[in-house]
């Protein structure tokens, strides 16, 4: 009689996620995508806030592991007093002893930073919900890069602070003051590049601006974080924001919590994911330069310099010579039309490298570059790493 081996139970996962923002919903996405791949598990997720107090069922649940963005110590203790494996997606509290996936700050501002600094902007400000922690890292990372380009950064400080860690309610304190930010954006030197902590904040400073006149994005150039596309396409006019890697954190820290259950021991490392890129819309389609001929040299670089065109394509619409568009160009620039067109090409290198898998060959030619080995040699040259190395770093790096 031939035996018929029984197929072991699935686990059981509990996603403590909220789903009410395009960021929760991104991780759940990554979440389903790795289940999909792999061994089905059974699912217990159910709406929720990031405010929201653990749930009820939880003292008395008997799963195999959880994914949560662990947002006070009320669901860090529910957690623990389980015992089983878990993955915090949040990084608001530290010395949890959790596996820690998160997006990567740091480069998130380095994008936005250089977004604004691209639009030839030499006046910037941030601002955010102070005390949420997402938003002060964000905001000493914008700082530092600004002070490092040789500028100065303008911060909101609301006239009274909450004590709580609370994200939601920091955000929920700081949109009251709604005034007092209209207040301090007609103060702001113009023009002038804003950076948001999130799509939140980057969408009260659009309704601010129009309530008191100031022109977007002229006089101030909006960015978000986040790319809530409901939000930014809700925004008036439309708002740009960094695009975080929602997806892939979420798969990844199902990939942490599959290997936890397997009875691999805990990652030792925190992961930290770079954003996709940025998700330009009207809010900050500008050029800051009082030259007319340069901000339109500039325009048409950006929009096609992954095309493969050279500086003569550029005289072929300004009415300037050569030697005047260079050497307003660096002037006002501080590099050449030439150096301006590698540079969004390299970008637009980075960007494929980091976020898709198509091979070099594919990349140099959605990039502008004829062949993949002169891709290949000036990325070395102007980074110090191969594409490969780079897109290596970009899948794995950590902290």
């Amino acid at each position: 009689m031939k035996l018929i081996r029984k197929k072991p139970a699935r686990p059981q996962v509990a996603l403590l996620i909220e789903s009410s923002r395009a960021y929760g919903r991104g991780l759940l996405q990554g979440i389903a995508r790795y289940v999909r791949e792999h061994e089905s598990w059974s699912i217990f997720h159910q709406e929720r806030r990031a405010s929201d107090p653990p749930p009820a069922w939880l003292k008395g649940w008997r799963g195999d592991g959880i994914i949560a963005r662990i947002e006070d110590q009320r669901l860090a203790t529910a957690i623990r007093g389980l015992g089983v494996p878990a993955v915090d997606v949040r990084g608001l509290l530290l010395n949890l002893g959790l596996p820690l996936i998160e997006t990567d700050d740091e480069a998130v501002i380095r994008l936005a930073s250089e977004h604004l600094l691209e639009r030839g902007f030499r006046q910037f400000a941030f601002c955010g919900f102070p005390g949420a922690n997402y938003s002060d890292t964000r905001c000493r990372y914008f700082m530092q890069r600004i002070e490092e380009a040789g500028f100065d950064c303008h911060v909101y400080a609301p006239p009274i602070r909450l004590k709580s860690k609370a994200s939601f309610d920091q955000e929920q304190h700081g949109l009251i003051y709604e005034a007092d930010v209209a207040r301090w954006i007609a103060g702001l030197p113009k023009p002038i590049g804003l950076l948001a902590c999130n799509d939140i904040r980057g969408q009260q400073a659009l309704n601010v601006c129009r309530q008191i006149g100031v022109a977007v994005p002229d006089e101030v150039a909006v960015l978000g974080v986040d790319n809530d596309e409901v939000l930014c396409e809700l925004a008036d006019p439309p708002l740009s924001s960094v695009i975080p890697n929602t997806e892939r954190i979420g798969y990844e820290a199902a990939a942490f919590l599959d290997r936890m259950m397997a009875g691999q021991p805990a990652p030792a490392l925190s992961l930290f994911i770079p954003p996709l890129g940025i998700a330009t819309r009207r809010s900050t389609e500008v050029l800051a330069i009082d030259d007319r001929h340069v901000a339109a040299a500039i325009r048409f670089i950006r929009e096609h310099a992954c095309e493969g065109i050279g500086v003569p394509d550029i005289l072929g619409v300004i009415p300037l010579s050569r030697s005047v568009l260079e050497r307003r160009f660096a002037t006002l620039v501080g590099r050449a039309p030439k150096a301006e067109i590698l540079r969004v090409q390299m970008q637009r290198a980075k960007e494929l490298l980091a976020a898709t898998d198509f091979p070099l060959n594919v990349i140099a030619e959605k990039a502008g570059f004829k062949h993949p080995e002169y891709l290949s040699a000036i990325f070395k040259k102007k980074t110090g790493v191969t594409p490969g190395r780079y897109r290596a770093s970009a899948a794995t790096r950590s902290k």
